[in-house]
């Protein structure tokens, strides 16, 4: 069977050794802090503590799509070598960098009509992609055909839950997720917002809960509105700069299910500028979203 290149960018918070070991290729998305630009590579050209530092510190970050031109290289350099793509974008409803991935596709298809060129809409943040690209790059190892992984890929992407907390409201203010209003009402009086992502890739603000504790407890008791069972194949956790807080929520979910495998780690500056320091997230496959 055919070799194929697995791809996806930094919004999946796929560490850097998950690439090297699992011969997956990443496309960087960009981002300016204190008026410098970086790429978001699994904390090669800043790690992810500095990033965090700087913010708590009050540096601002703001992100940029991939355009077409980069996905075009990024594709090219493997479909020149006669090899089938298929790449797992981050979710069109978080990022416009989807669209130009699929227009950098359409052209390509035409300049190689040999070739297997397919980019699956993740509708997935965070290590929700990683969850996905988990699975993508075991079914790969297994022996799976590119056409059976993009097939797998489109009927699961759905089952993805993501289910997280922010620290501090503020953040999701300048990102025009909450009003002002909300955000310094809510900070007041210690609010912690519960949030998922919606069927179209969104993200939806569900419950509040009163203090970190009790935020950490909710996303533990929220997983059984998803789950079919209490066992779960794979738990991804990722945080924004609180080791702690994750290993934590860890443990209280290993008290309340069965859990076979486990993913960590940070929350990158590509999703952490917009939900802010000390942001925590838990992703597994369950129920359909709707």
């Amino acid at each position: 069977m055919s070799y194929f290149v697995l791809m996806t960018d930094s919004s999946t918070d796929l560490p850097k050794a998950f690439y090297e070991e699992n011969d997956v290729e990443l496309i960087p998305i960009r981002y300016v802090l204190d008026g410098v630009e970086y790429k978001d590579d699994a904390g090669v050209s800043m790690e992810h503590e500095r990033f965090y530092e700087k913010m708590r510190a009050g540096s601002m970050s703001s992100t940029s799509l991939i355009n077409r031109e980069e996905y075009t290289q990024a594709f090219e350099k493997f479909l020149s070598e006669g090899k089938d793509v298929l790449y797992i974008s981050i979710s069109s409803g978080i990022s416009g960098s989807y669209q130009s991935a699929v227009g950098a596709a359409e052209e390509l298809s035409e300049k190689y009509p040999d070739r297997k060129l397919y980019v699956c809409d993740g509708l997935c943040a965070s290590m929700g992609g990683a969850v996905l690209m988990h699975y993508a790059q075991k079914m790969r190892a297994a022996g799976k055909s590119i056409d059976e992984v993009r097939d797998w890929v489109e009927e699961n992407k759905l089952r993805v839950i993501h289910l997280f907390t922010v620290d501090d409201l503020m953040f999701l203010k300048r990102s025009g997720r909450i009003s002002s209003s909300a955000a310094v009402l809510g900070s007041l009086m210690g609010v912690k917002p519960m949030l998922d992502v919606d069927a179209n890739g969104k993200l939806r603000a569900c419950k509040k809960m009163r203090g970190r504790r009790g935020a950490l407890e909710g996303l533990v008791n929220w997983v059984e509105e998803f789950i079919e069972s209490d066992e779960i194949e794979v738990l991804a956790i990722s945080h924004a700069d609180c080791e702690q807080d994750a290993m934590t929520l860890l443990e209280k979910m290993k008290e309340k299910y069965k859990i076979k495998e486990v993913l960590i780690n940070f929350i990158g500056p590509v999703i952490g500028s917009h939900s802010g320091p000390d942001t925590i997230a838990i992703f597994f496959m369950g129920r359909k979203r709707t």
